[in-house]
């Protein structure tokens, strides 16, 4: 397990840094493009550089397709994906366990919890109270799985990834309950619960994505820390790194993206899981490297499996969390087996 998050790779230096996360960049703009063009009504790529940028003539129709409907979306599943990436590497790395991330440790389904319940118990709620709700739901989560998992004042990662498993299943039984109770209001909460990006609108974009930029920048200023939390909890001790502090503070971070990325797109499993496993192989262990390239792979990630879910049965739409649930539970297994 430990040589999973210290294994030997390329020394990072700034110019691979800057060239890697450059090429990303470029991939994911790239990705957003080709997602933009693509769907049950098609668009030229020349469309979708004229919408973009304002240099070419557009049709309108194509401009409305393009600017109204597709361009939320696919800002919505960059700050999704990358949301949730950022969240799982941080726990992964917290927690020395590849098998960490906000889904599985149930922290998604405690954000999920809050904002049904603010939808279910408030009539028009705004774009404020949804994703306040959910780091609320989110937040209890965590602090009861934390709690849970301290065994004679330490903290043990399997029993924490134990407890996640099952306080999540107890929250989405609990989600399962509020629908049944309040099904006029909560048509549509089947599905947020499979996740769900049709429903992006600038608005809600406004809100949920400053939250989410600002809860995960500081975990990349923790990146040495992460780095030599991996050697142990008494090596980074005796380094300069205050465990404990950290941790609560990574934690929250955790928190505060899953229920910022839960409150616009429902549940969106396994993102957490695949990318920082994928972003840990390709690039290596440095969390230097490692955070960023987990935001925007993770941004990647999720708009073309956005992309899939609404053209693979079009004019059909599937949940976007089915499409990754597909992706992520062989991924779980294997690293199950592996770890």
């Amino acid at each position: 397990m430990k040589r999973f998050f210290t294994g030997m790779h390329a020394p990072l230096t700034g110019g691979r840094l800057a060239s890697t996360v450059t090429v990303l960049l470029v991939v994911l703009i790239g990705a957003s493009f080709f997602a933009l063009a693509v769907g049950s009504v098609p668009v030229s790529f020349r469309s979708v550089v004229g919408a973009c940028t304002g240099l070419l003539p557009v049709p309108d129709t194509d401009r409305l397709i393009i600017l109204e409907i597709r361009l939320p979306r696919v800002l919505l599943a960059i700050l999704v994906g990358a949301g949730l990436s950022v969240a799982g590497t941080v726990l992964q790395a917290l927690l020395r366990n590849p098998l960490a991330e906000p889904y599985i440790l149930g922290i998604s389904s405690g954000g999920t919890m809050g904002t049904i319940l603010a939808i279910a118990l408030a009539s028009g709620v705004s774009h404020f109270i949804a994703p306040a709700a959910s780091f609320a739901g989110s937040a209890l989560v965590m602090v009861l799985v934390y709690a849970m998992a301290h065994r004679r004042g330490q903290l043990d990662p399997f029993t924490l990834l134990l407890s996640g498993v099952m306080v999540g299943a107890f929250f989405n039984a609990a989600v399962l309950l509020t629908v049944a109770l309040f099904n006029q209001e909560l048509r549509h909460a089947f599905l947020w619960l499979m996740g769900n990006l049709s429903d992006a609108r600038y608005e809600a974009l406004m809100v949920a994505g400053p939250l989410m930029l600002l809860a995960a920048l500081p975990a990349f200023f923790f990146a040495r820390q992460y780095n030599l939390i991996a050697t142990g909890d008494e090596t980074a001790l005796q380094l300069g790194v205050d465990v404990r502090a950290l941790r609560r503070r990574s934690y929250a971070i955790a928190s505060v993206i899953t229920g910022a990325v839960v409150s616009v797109s429902g549940v969106v499993g396994f993102v957490g899981l695949i990318i920082p496993h994928v972003a840990r192989m390709v690039f290596g262990p440095d969390h230097r490297l490692l955070l960023p390239a987990s935001f925007l792979l993770g941004g990647t990630f999720l708009v073309l499996a956005d992309m899939l879910a609404r053209t693979v049965l079009s004019p059909t739409e599937i949940p976007v969390g089915a499409v990754t649930a597909l992706l992520g539970a062989p991924v779980f297994v294997y690293l199950l087996r592996r770890t």
